[in-house]
Order: structure tokens, then C-alpha cells, then sequence
């Protein structure tokens, strides 16, 4: 067996200074990434690697550099890789403890890029903030204040600042002032941590609202470790605005884009893009996710703005390349490039966009592999066989997923973990294999079949089928054959992380402005 050729720290540091197309892959799960990856690294999983990687990475030419920490996934990662098609995919050499070796700075969390520029921010154009108690305050004497919460709706939903509205970032120029027609009205914008308040708090600043503007310091995470109660199940949103909103808005916006240098573009020009074999074009519509369904433009993808400058390293995993913003008023797409290009990407705004140019309707839905032939049972035959033979079902959805609801007597399993999950299971004659629609699970049935001499075979459907028939759930960690590391537990995520989490949080953000010194690769700027 040849040895795979490898890439270096030096090599790709270089590459990042010089703002070439580069894509650094983490393959381990999301909790293991978050201990410790590289600045720029992505993480895509091995264990979903087939679910993600066509959208993460879409031109099969990318350089791609993939480690581990020396589990043996990341030359996993490179023959399924090699096998979509893939041509110059290396490891990077020593994996992440090489890195390390050769002086690379080490991040820990997730969407490092984006919180580390927002902190930038906040050091630069010293972001008005006020504390939980100073906000709390206000609200208990009535005082004229309007609070904007600039996080996903979901996540606004689970737990917010009392009396707040939700307001996703990108839609706060559009919206905020409707919401505070009057200019004496105080603006306080939150999120659960800071990045996204100090963000949605200087879009507004930059976009000149009269207003007297403050982010929420520290976001609901400031508020609970000032001793202060959140609300739950809020359904508080924006509404529609004036087209002399709407109009005002997109001036504002536009001037924000252009302070930050943001590129022109026509239809025709994304057109070329999209037909250049040597450079990558991610194309996003940054309005909301209901918008987007109702009609947009094909081959777009929508990522919600705010989102996107949050997670730009998940949705845009090629450093480097180029991003093209769509909306059908200016304003978001503008508010939401102005970010991108100070956090250092090449992008563009697509100004010329009529209505009939939003011709498909629906969601996005990932492209992925043509998916492997399996032999697929019903929810019947799976219930007929759990009475007759010795079957074990393995269900690969997320483990939170898991956690809500299952198939009674499923045992949640890693895919990348499948090894070691068939030593914790108990012997069976026949493997069935699901996840939330088997699109995953299907990918996984090749993986059992290689370790074990028993028939494998795919539900139908997933779990939602079996849901759909109204068969009974099992809830909870019942049976757990793998470690929960598929996802990072996020300290500023519901309301029962440990105070000291929530603290050490603060104080790692606090630190990210020093730690992008050292690291001395993001060319981010702050206008």
C-alpha cells in the first residue's frame, strides 16, 4: 500500500496568506474538533462525510487536507474521497498533533472564524453593550427600549430576554425600524453569547439608525449569571415593512457594502462563475428560509444571513473562494456581504435580479453521491421480524434525535465508530440499519456488511416511516453503543450548563483577539 502523499503546516499556512483555494478538513465527530483544530479548519465528519461534502466542497479539483488525532479516519476520509471523484486530496502531515509539533495555534469551540472577527469588532469599533442588570432595569420601569433577539427563530424560541422579538441578524436593518419608528426608542440587540449581539449591534451602528444602540452583553448567558430569569416558548416576530422601509434599508445597506468594498455583480457574471472549471462559487440567498421556499433562484442555497456570518466555515468550507449573495430587496444580501468581506472573502452582491428569476420553489436539499443499492425492508417486516428473530437495529441518526425518540430496543451507533459498536451490541442474526429518512443509514449498510458475516439490510423510510404508522417510541439514552461525540455541547445552549462553563465561555471569547495575533493567517479587517 502506497503511503498518501501528505501536506504541511508551513504548506498551508502559506496557502492561507496567500488566499489560495484551500479546504482544511477535521474528520473527527464535532466534539472531538472542538477540543482543539486549527483556525480554518472545517469539520466535516466521517461518519456523514457522503451527506456533506458535495455542498461543502463542490469543485472536485479543491485542494483538500484532512487530519485526525490519530484515529485512522482521515485516511478513511481520503479513499471515500478519492472515490467521489475527488483528485488532490492529501493528509496533513502528523495530523493535528504535527500541527501542533510545528508552532500552529489551536482553537477550541466551533465557528471559531466568525467569533474571533466579532470580538475583532467589538475591539475596533468599541460596540456599545449594556449589562444584563442594566437592561433588566430599563425593562422593569417601562423605559422606551425594544429588545431584538438576533438568533435562528428555534433558538429564540427555547429561551429569550423577556419582552424580546425575534429578529435574525441579517433582517435587523430591514426591520429595526418599524419595530423603533421612534429615534428615542433604544435598541438592544442579544444573542446567547456575544458574537452575534456585537455583529447584529454594529449593523445597525453602520447603518446609521438614529437610534441609541446597545448589544446585550454577553447575551442570555450574561443575563442568567446575573441571577435572571429567561423566558420559554416566545413567538414574538418581525413583520412585514413598508416598501418606504424596504427602500430606505437598502440605501443604507448598500453604502455599508461599498465602505467594505464589496463587488458588483450581474446575472451574466454568475453565470461565468459557475461555468469556471478552476475556481469555486458558492451562491446563497441570505433570506429567510419561508422566502426562499415560496420561490428563488436555482442552484442557490439558502442561508439565512445572520447564520451565515455565524457559521460561514460550515456553510462556505473552501477558504478562499469566491460567495455570491442574493436577496430580492438589497438589504440583506448587502448587510450580510459587508461582513463576509471583512472576515476576509471574496464576495459579491447579484444586483440584477427580477422577479421571475425566483422561478423554484421548495427547500434546499443537499446533492449527494448516488446512493449505494441496498436490500430495504418495511416497517411490517421489521415489526414482524422483532417477534420471530434474533434482529438488531442500529440507528444512525444524530443523538439527540436518538435521545427525543426511537425505535424501541434500536441501539444509537457512530457510523465512523461501527468497529467498536459491534464489540458493545449483543450477538444478533440480522442487522437492520436506520436513521431520521435511512439517507444516511444507507451509506452504512457497506460498512456492516465489511465487518460482519450476518445479512444487513435498510428500513424503508427511516424512523419517520415507522413514526408515520404510529408504532410505539422508545425515549432516552436507552442504548447507546457509541460515545455521544457527535455533537458539541454548546455552554450557551438552554439554561442548565454549569455556571463555570458559561463563565469559561465569556473568558475564551475574551481571549480570541490575542489568540488571532498569534495565529497571524485570518486577514480579517474591520471598516
Amino acid at each position: 500500500m502506497t503511503t498518501p502523499a501528505t501536506r504541511s503546516f508551513a504548506d498551508i499556512r502559506q496557502a492561507l496568506l496567500d488566499r489560495q483555494e484551500l479546504a482544511l478538513v477535521d474528520v473527527r465527530e464535532e466534539a472531538s474538533f472542538a477540543q482543539a483544530h486549527p483556525l480554518f479548519a472545517v469539520n466535516i465528519p466521517l461518519s456523514k462525510l457522503e451527506l456533506e461534502v458535495f455542498s461543502r466542497i463542490p469543485r472536485r479539483d479543491t485542494a483538500v487536507t484532512l487530519y485526525d488525532d490519530g484515529e485512522g479516519l482521515a485516511q478513511v476520509a481520503l479513499q471515500r474521497l478519492q472515490t467521489l471523484g475527488y483528485s488532490d486530496v492529501k493528509l496533513l502531515d502528523g495530523g493535528l498533533q504535527g500541527w501542533r509539533t510545528a508552532g500552529g495555534e489551536l482553537f477550541i469551540d466551533v465557528n471559531v472564524p466568525s467569533k474571533a472577527f466579532g470580538e475583532l469588532v467589538e475591539h475596533h469599533r468599541a460596540t456599545p453593550s449594556l449589562a444584563a442588570e442594566e437592561v433588566k432595569r430599563l425593562l422593569d420601569s417601562n423605559a422606551d427600549v425594544v429588545v431584538l433577539d438576533a438568533r435562528r427563530y428555534d433558538e429564540y424560541q427555547t429561551m429569550s430576554i423577556p419582552g424580546g422579538i425575534s429578529v435574525p441578524g441579517a433582517e435587523l436593518v430591514l426591520r429595526a425600524r418599524e419595530l423603533a419608528p421612534d429615534p428615542a426608542t433604544r435598541i438592544i440587540v442579544n444573542c446567547a453569547g456575544r458574537t452575534r449581539s456585537i455583529i447584529g449591534t454594529q449593523s445597525l451602528v453602520n447603518a446609521g439608525l438614529p437610534n441609541p444602540i446597545n448589544a446585550l452583553r454577553n447575551g442570555t448567558i450574561g443575563w442568567l449569571l446575573a441571577g435572571q430569569t429567561l423566558d420559554h416558548g416566545q413567538n414574538r416576530r418581525f413583520a412585514a415593512v413598508s416598501e418606504e422601509t424596504r427602500e430606505t434599508a437598502s440605501a443604507d445597506a448598500r453604502k455599508v457594502a461599498d465602505r467594505a468594498s464589496v463587488k458588483r455583480a450581474s446575472r451574466a457574471d454568475l453565470q461565468r462563475w459557475q461555468a469556471e472549471a478552476s475556481r469555486t462559487t458558492y451562491l446563497f440567498d441570505v433570506r429567510t428560509p419561508e422566502e426562499f421556499a415560496k420561490g428563488h433562484l436555482p442552484g442557490a442555497r439558502s442561508t439565512p444571513g445572520g447564520q451565515l456570518v455565524q457559521e460561514t466555515d460550515h456553510f462556505a468550507s473552501v477558504r478562499g473562494a469566491r460567495i455570491a449573495l442574493l436577496d430580492d430587496d438589497g438589504v440583506r444580501a448587502n448587510m450580510s456581504a459587508s461582513w463576509l468581506a471583512q472576515l476576509g472573502w471574496d464576495v459579491s452582491v447579484i444586483d440584477d435580479l427580477d422577479a421571475a428569476d425566483f422561478s423554484e420553489q421548495g427547500d434546499w436539499d443537499a446533492p449527494f453521491p448516488r446512493p449505494p443499492q441496498v436490500e430495504a425492508i418495511s416497517v411490517e417486516t421489521l415489526t414482524h421480524w422483532q417477534t420471530q428473530v434474533n434482529v438488531a437495529v442500529l440507528d444512525f441518526t444524530a443523538s439527540a434525535n436518538y435521545v427525543k425518540q426511537h425505535i424501541p430496543g434500536a441501539w444509537w451507533t457512530l457510523r465512523a465508530d461501527l468497529k467498536q459498536a459491534l464489540g458493545r451490541l449483543p450477538a444478533a442474526d440480522r442487522y437492520v440499519l436506520t436513521c431520521g429518512s435511512s439517507r444516511l443509514a444507507r451509506f452504512a449498510v457497506a460498512d456492516l456488511e465489511a465487518l460482519t458475516d450476518k445479512p444487513v439490510f435498510l428500513l424503508e423510510g427511516g424512523t419517520a416511516s415507522w413514526i408515520k404508522a404510529g408504532l410505539p417510541l422508545e425515549h432516552g439514552e436507552s442504548r447507546l453503543a457509541s460515545p455521544r461525540i457527535d455533537r458539541y455541547r454548546r455552554p450557551y445552549e438552554g439554561t442548565d450548563a454549569p455556571r463555570e462553563a458559561m463563565q469559561a465561555y465569556l473568558d475564551w471569547e475574551f481571549g480570541l483577539v490575542e489568540q488571532l495575533g498569534r495565529d497571524g493567517t485570518h486577514g480579517f479587517y474591520v471598516i
